[in-house]
């Protein structure tokens, strides 16, 4: 199970309808001939100044007045210099060969928030840029049920669990903490990921994918955990199946019916939407 990886050709080998299958190899070969060079640095870089910033998008990304303040660079060095002795010393003489430009906050998405989240701007040269996102990462939800972490930095924790749980971490993957004892992780903006359009999946690839979610959820499992007493507590009947099933059916009712309340309360007025690209 340490060996075993999740590679995109066991998934296009599962996948039996033909047009689906072309339109996925079609996505995942878009995917890896984007450079972050080519295309992320047009969408987020302002270039023409004699050292690269960072495009103000707002409300999605902006300079914090915080920028302004004395000191901030000192403090930024401390916490940049606490996340590079995360990584393993091979990964420090890569990431030593890019120098900060910039940094700037950046909105998170639906599932993180109320956390802090910024991007780095770093470049090994005028050609080679490395974009770093720093996330906030607060206590796990389990923690009243499970009991507290062992790891003191709520970052290391998460950094932890991915590189337990993926058969491939995010090489930049590391922690710190912030002046205001904020706990964060770090990894690389937007490598070379390929979002699927499962909107669009026919009942059959939605079958083929989900087949292949639950590999990687049981790889991860097996992982992480003790596999041979997981097999024993799930036992060779169908009631642990059964069970998620129920669970899902109802997660996703329970869902639909807090989307209706949202959409509600924005009829109403009591909520304002802030529309983005």
């Amino acid at each position: 199970m340490w060996y075993d990886s999740g590679e995109v050709e066991k998934l296009l080998g599962g996948v039996r309808d033909k047009e689906a299958k072309k339109r996925l190899r079609k996505r995942i070969a878009k995917a890896r001939s984007h450079t972050t060079m080519e295309h992320l640095y047009p969408e987020f870089v302002n270039a023409g100044g004699s050292t690269p910033t960072i495009k103000d998008v707002p409300p999605l990304i902006f300079h914090p007045r915080l920028h302004q303040k004395r000191g901030f660079a000192d403090v930024f060095r401390k916490a940049f210099a606490a996340y590079r002795a995360t990584l393993p010393e091979y990964r420090r003489i890569l990431l030593d060969r890019f120098a900060p430009m910039d940094i700037a906050v950046k909105v998170v998405g639906v599932g993180s928030v109320g956390t802090a989240c910024g991007i780095v701007l770093m470049m090994a040269d005028e050609k080679d840029p490395l974009f770093l996102q720093i996330k906030e990462a607060s206590r796990s939800v389990l923690e009243p049920y499970a009991g507290k972490s062992k790891y003191a930095n709520h970052g290391q924790r998460v950094v932890i669990g991915c590189q337990i749980m993926q058969s491939a971490s995010d090489v930049f993957l590391g922690w710190t903490t912030g002046q205001l004892g904020r706990h964060y992780y770090i990894r690389q903006l937007k490598d070379v990921k390929v979002k699927l359009l499962v909107e669009i999946f026919t009942a059959s690839v939605m079958v083929n994918y989900a087949e292949f979610c639950g590999r990687t959820l049981a790889r991860a499992h097996a992982r992480s955990g003790e596999p041979i007493r997981m097999s024993g507590y799930m036992g060779k009947s169908g009631s642990f199946d059964e069970a998620i099933a129920d669970f899902s059916f109802a997660y996703a009712d329970q869902s639909e019916r807090d989307h209706e309340t949202l959409k509600k309360a924005v009829r109403a007025g009591k909520l304002e939407v802030i529309t983005g690209k």
